[in-house]
């Protein structure tokens, strides 16, 4: 599973209950339209092939087959569907979906070497450093100062990301649009529970007396307790109180990661040899300090204690995704992993995952994305009618684009109410998960099948819709939050005396909310990028031997071994530029701070 699901998933659960929304979830979201519902409750798009467009004098007359390289997508070929046929009447655009997930990262290598890697590309930060010096990106300042939608965020959100590039860019173009940008500010979190917190079934939590954690000890014997009460699922599955999985692995251990944001430290991303925390400290992966070693310790006394899952060195994610399911792991981290068990039905019974603050942890946790998530809209040099790719482009961006992309149609997936805001409708709540059949007329086909293939946007849902004055996100739709009032909701706020998660961290300062920066911290040289490799395979495989050691002598020479070893790998020359790095993202938080 590729960081953008991951991410894609966190946007569409609730703390307590998951009213299933159409979303996101694995493929790409949904979204809306501002026109009139027709009499079978789906709206009418219209259609641009006709003529030109009198507000912007383009020509749609004739079809255009737009070739989008698409990082984000997991999907490869014509968009078709409803969301194909949307964009087919509105702007006559078919998109041709170029995706390296699926067609694997050669795909990049070869297209950037023909100098043509598309007309609209979704690339990484690191990919538009490349390519903007190689002449494959096209300056589009100009091209976006007449566009009604996109223009308003150039100031605060497109110009300052694109001037953080340079060293390639000193005039301050504008090459690129940034993905998932939200417009609240660089220091507001609006989600209801942190990226990262711990997690566990209410139900079973209760069961052992709700125990004040004051720390990881506490946890553990907590875990160990429920494990004792409850050592089997209702259909008889044996319940593991935490399990594993390699595949995600990156630069380190990935379930270590970000089980240190728990106490304050993170690990950049562009980096794998540092960890930082809010006031801009930078603590080596291997010092005896680090967090990553104190998550190592916390997974080696759990396994001691027959607390974690004996499947972990060999399962992946599809093996955990199943036992998420099935409620069968009593401590989860990421917080949209509640959306694989938690319900509206369950939560009226008092039974599904939330947050169980522990004492002494202090969460940090990044900002909305203010600048942007990591990745770019951006148009190939070589792309005929970038008018029309403009056009598009800032349609994604305007109210009616983002309700299509983030919800679905009006009078099917959600309607208005009475004081003018949204609500799901039955069908919407569960369409994506059920592929609920579209009429023909709008595309046929199911639900989830024609929602676009993008998987990925320039605003966020995480913006305000002009006319509702809530999030285009319908899970902080007022309504949304009013039908997911249930006994497991309601229960938990009265025991922390919070509405949310985030309240309760907040209030109790438990948590730094640091500024969301998004750049390109540089590509590594061959030679870094080598050694980067070895080393982080290195701590990957002792990381996993440490946690299963067969005793604490055991555990600690791993440890001792791996500082050593590391450095003969050059460990100095990877954390030199780690460190150069992380001062960049330092420097850019305070910066986004005093100009807030």
């Amino acid at each position: 599973m590729n960081k953008h699901i991951k991410l894609a998933k966190k946007s569409s659960m609730l703390f307590g209950t998951t009213l299933l929304l159409v979303t996101t979830v694995l493929s790409g979201c949904g979204g809306n339209s501002n026109n009139a519902a027709t009499a079978t409750g789906s709206p009418d798009p219209g259609t641009a092939t006709e003529s030109s467009n009198p507000a912007t004098g383009i020509d749609h007359s004739k079809p255009l087959t737009i070739t989008v390289f698409d990082n984000a997508a997991n999907y490869q070929g014509e968009q078709t569907g409803w969301y194909g046929k949307l964009i087919k009447d509105k702007f006559n655009i078919t998109l041709n979906i170029l995706s390296p997930q699926v067609a694997g990262d050669q795909l990049y290598k070869t297209r950037s070497a023909s100098g043509d890697l598309g007309d609209l590309l979704i690339i990484d930060n690191s990919q538009l450093e490349e390519l903007i010096p190689a002449g494959m990106i096209m300056d589009i300042t100009d091209k976006i100062k007449n566009t009604e939608y996109l223009s308003k965020y150039v100031d605060n959100h497109f110009k300052p990301f694109n001037a953080a590039f340079q060293s390639i860019n000193p005039d301050g173009k504008i090459y690129a649009l940034p993905t998932f940008t939200s417009d609240t500010s660089p220091t507001t979190f609006s989600e209801e529970l942190p990226y990262s917190s711990p997690l566990m079934p209410w139900d079973y939590y209760k069961g052992i007396g709700s125990p004040k954690l004051n720390n990881l000890t506490d946890l553990l014997n907590a875990l160990k307790q429920m494990q004792e009460k409850y050592p089997k699922t209702p259909d008889g599955k044996p319940i593991v109180p935490i399990t594993l999985w390699k595949d995600w692995d990156n630069g380190s251990m990935e379930n270590v990661r970000w089980l240190s944001n728990w106490y304050g430290y993170e690990q950049p991303d562009g980096t794998s040899t540092i960890q930082l925390n809010a006031k801009g400290d930078i603590v080596p992966l291997v010092d005896d300090n680090s967090m990553y070693k104190k998550i190592l310790q916390f997974y080696y006394d759990a396994n001691q204690m027959g607390l974690v899952d004996p499947d972990s060195p060999s399962q992946d994610w599809n093996k955990v995704n199943e036992k998420l399911t099935g409620k069968q792991v009593l401590l989860l981290w990421y917080s949209w992993e509640r959306g694989f068990y938690n319900t509206i039905e369950r939560g009226n019974k008092g039974d599904g995952n939330v947050a169980i603050p522990i004492a002494d942890t202090h969460i940090i946790q990044n900002s909305d994305a203010y600048f942007g998530n990591g990745r770019v809209f951006a148009i190939g040099s070589k792309a005929k009618n970038p008018e029309r790719i403009i056009e598009f482009m800032d349609w994604l961006s305007s109210p009616e684009g983002l309700r299509y992309y983030t919800n679905g149609f009006e009078g099917f997936n959600y309607e208005k109410t009475a004081d003018g805001k949204f609500k799901l409708t039955e069908v919407g709540q569960t369409a994506f998960q059920d592929n609920t059949p579209v009429p023909e007329q709008y595309g046929g086909g199911g639900y989830q099948d024609g929602q676009s293939k993008l998987n990925t946007m320039i605003m966020s849902d995480f913006v305000v819709d002009p006319d509702t004055k809530e999030f285009y996100n319908s899970t902080y739709w007022s309504s949304t939050i009013e039908a997911n009032k249930t006994v497991l909701t309601t229960e938990w706020q009265k025991a922390y005396n919070a509405t949310t998660p985030t309240e309760y961290y907040q209030k109790n300062n438990m948590i730094d909310i640091v500024p969301n920066i998004n750049t390109s911290l540089g590509s590594d040289s061959s030679d870094i990028k080598n050694k980067r490799s070895q080393i982080s395979d290195y701590v990957k495989n002792t990381s996993w031997k440490m946690i299963f050691a067969k005793d604490q002598a055991e555990f600690d020479k791993l440890w001792t071994k791996l500082q050593s070893d590391v450095v003969g790998l050059g460990w100095n020359d990877v954390l030199a530029v780690d460190t150069e790095r992380a001062q960049k993202i330092v420097k850019m938080r305070a910066d986004a701070v005093a100009n807030k």
